[in-house]
């Protein structure tokens, strides 16, 4: 390949950056070394602007060219998320009971419904019907919510790989 222009950023799949270039990893160079490739960048990826600039930071980010929805340095998104019951389609948890009066309680063998079964013991799981074979009221215990609210991955398949920038070459023209 060629002569590189300045602020050129490609793949590398070795674990040095070659003598030129450096790893896109948001590290702050001095602008008094690297002004040609300052004046493309600014400050677009962070740095002081007077003595320092960042370089882009791709660890643990895919590029994505900017448009209607992002600016150029904008980051978004994040590693893991914790979805919340608006982030949940609308859905509902039926459960076929008889109402028809029996002998003895039945209840449950936990307070928490997950990966438990219907058994006898001293608390209720169903709110005594008074004489009726319509709509029996259920106890909390036949309802209590499942889960930790931990966060999960939010990341497509991926193969890490670094991402390099040209400190030096040709100056890119705008005409």
């Amino acid at each position: 390949m060629g002569t590189p222009y300045i602020g050129e950023v490609r793949m590398f799949a070795g674990n040095f950056a070659p003598a030129g270039w450096a790893f896109c990893d948001g590290q702050l160079l001095p602008i008094s070394e690297n002004d040609a490739l300052f004046t493309l960048i600014g400050t677009t990826y962070g740095g002081d602007g007077q003595t320092t600039f960042a370089l882009p930071d791709l660890r643990s980010r895919v590029p994505v060219h900017q448009g209607n929805s992002s600016v150029l340095g904008e980051t978004v998104g994040v590693e893991t998320v914790t979805l919340t019951v608006q982030q949940l389609p609308q859905h509902t948890h039926p459960l076929a009971c008889n109402s028809n009066p029996t002998t003895g309680v039945i209840t449950a063998t936990d307070r928490n419904p997950a990966n438990n079964v219907l058994a006898k013991s001293s608390t209720r799981l169903y709110v005594t019907p008074s004489g009726t074979t319509t709509t029996v009221a259920m106890a909390q215990q036949a309802s209590d919510s499942v889960g930790g609210s931990q966060p999960h991955e939010n990341l497509q398949p991926y193969l890490a790989i670094n991402f390099i920038i040209s400190l030096f070459g040709i100056y890119p023209s705008q005409t």
